[in-house]
């Protein structure tokens, strides 16, 4: 196996890779997911005013510092207030209003008791228990302070994020564009599903399950369909759109065989190759390069090669355009469950199943070519080069997809 480290592919992707700069203004609730592109600020005090937590009677609380066992306060109901409502005028001592969760406290009150641990009879208000001031009661701006920062730049903005928001009377904000991926799959012996398959054809699943992850990304591709093995139609596509994109992506003719056109298309495009094949199992040879200032890469035609190298070297290249770290994988040790006997005399990635800091190997076929062994798995565990065999029981490392 020859060609760069798996690292160092993906420090060279990373040093083309530039951060999306644009941004819109979208509706708050186009926002889920989304990186904020400022540091938002509260407009106001959260709850905007002191404000009852509970369904119940609000009064002054020494009212009740003389009441003894067996006995209890009382008070003369003045008025209620239910959420949205306020009460004009003070409550006096000896005085007290009836109170919705959420109301906001009248003038003069300091506490608020539970609507089940009273007694109302003929307008008039029992309590036994002693209350202390501010018992049950929630203050202005508790939550959150005026001018307080509420996300900071950067923030990939989450329902709880949409809610703050929310309470703030947010109806826009500001967010970094979405960046946009091309992908095309390239080879004559592709057909497009749906139609009748020729004899010596293929479906053509890398356009499917690639635009799926991105779309469970988060994003939404530019997809271009199939292109046949022609070098200048190949070419004329990745010129004109590498000029609107962030990324482009294509699957086929990367290797060495007759029709693997993409060495020469890069020549016709003048494009500058940043390298050609990677150490590693499935996927070795993936090909990169940059043109029209817009980072390239061409994965290999095997269906699973090519969904392992999309998820080993684009997703961090993903994560640092899109600003979103969430589109990053990430790794961690595991026990493994099963044997893998294949000897691996370089690097080797092979889909796995990961739950509860234990690994299984969901199926025995681990060829490039095969995808359906890929449903179920959630996971990749990285071989080291030199390794003779994996045992049940190893501790391994494991890349969570």
């Amino acid at each position: 196996m020859v060609g760069v480290e798996v690292e160092q592919a993906i420090d060279l992707l990373l040093q083309e890779a530039a951060a999306v700069q644009t941004v819109e203004m979208v509706s708050l609730l186009d926002a889920l997911q989304r990186v904020c592109a400022e540091d938002i600020l509260a407009p106001m005090d959260n709850p905007p005013f002191d404000r009852s937590p509970l369904d119940g009677y609000t009064f002054q609380a020494a009212d009740t510092d003389k009441v003894l066992p067996g006995q209890a306060a009382t008070f003369k109901i003045i008025g209620e207030v239910c959420a949205g409502q306020t009460f004009s005028g003070k409550v006096e001592s000896g005085q007290a209003v009836n109170i919705m969760t959420g109301g906001k406290m009248p003038v003069g009150c300091d506490c608020v008791v539970r609507q089940e641990n009273v007694t109302v009879a003929n307008g008039i208000l029992s309590v036994s228990t002693h209350m202390s001031q501010h018992e049950n009661y929630c203050f202005k701006g508790e939550d959150i302070k005026k001018n307080s920062c509420l996300i900071k730049k950067g923030t990939i903005l989450c329902a709880a994020h949409i809610g703050t928001l929310a309470s703030m009377g947010y109806a826009q904000i500001k967010v970094y564009k979405k960046m946009k991926v091309a992908l095309c799959s390239t080879g004559d012996e592709l057909v497009d599903v749906g139609g009748t398959l020729p004899e010596g054809k293929i479906y053509n699943s890398n356009l499917y399950i690639l635009s799926a992850r991105l779309r469970e990304l988060g994003l939404e591709p530019l997809i271009l369909g199939i292109a046949d093995d022609d070098e200048a139609a190949v070419a004329a596509l990745i010129e004109e759109h590498s000029k609107t994109v962030d990324l482009f992506l294509t699957t086929g003719g990367v290797s060495v065989g007759k029709k693997d056109i993409m060495h020469a298309v890069i020549q016709k495009l003048q494009a500058r190759r940043l390298f050609w094949r990677v150490s590693m199992k499935p996927g070795t040879p993936i090909l990169s390069y940059v043109h029209n200032d817009t980072l390239c890469i061409a994965l290999s035609g095997n269906p699973f090669a090519a969904l392992a190298t999309f998820e080993l070297l684009v997703r961090p290249v993903l994560a640092k355009i899109s600003r979103n770290s969430n589109m990053q994988y990430k790794r961690q040790k595991a026990v493994l469950q099963d044997d893998f006997i294949k000897e691996s005399q370089g690097r080797r990635f092979i889909r796995a199943h990961y739950e509860d800091a234990e690994v299984r190997l969901p199926a025995k076929n681990h060829s490039s070519g095969s995808l359906f062994s890929a449903v179920g798995c959630n996971a990749m565990i990285d071989i080291p080069g030199g390794t003779p065999y994996l045992k049940s029981g190893m501790s391994v490392d494991v890349i969570i997809l």
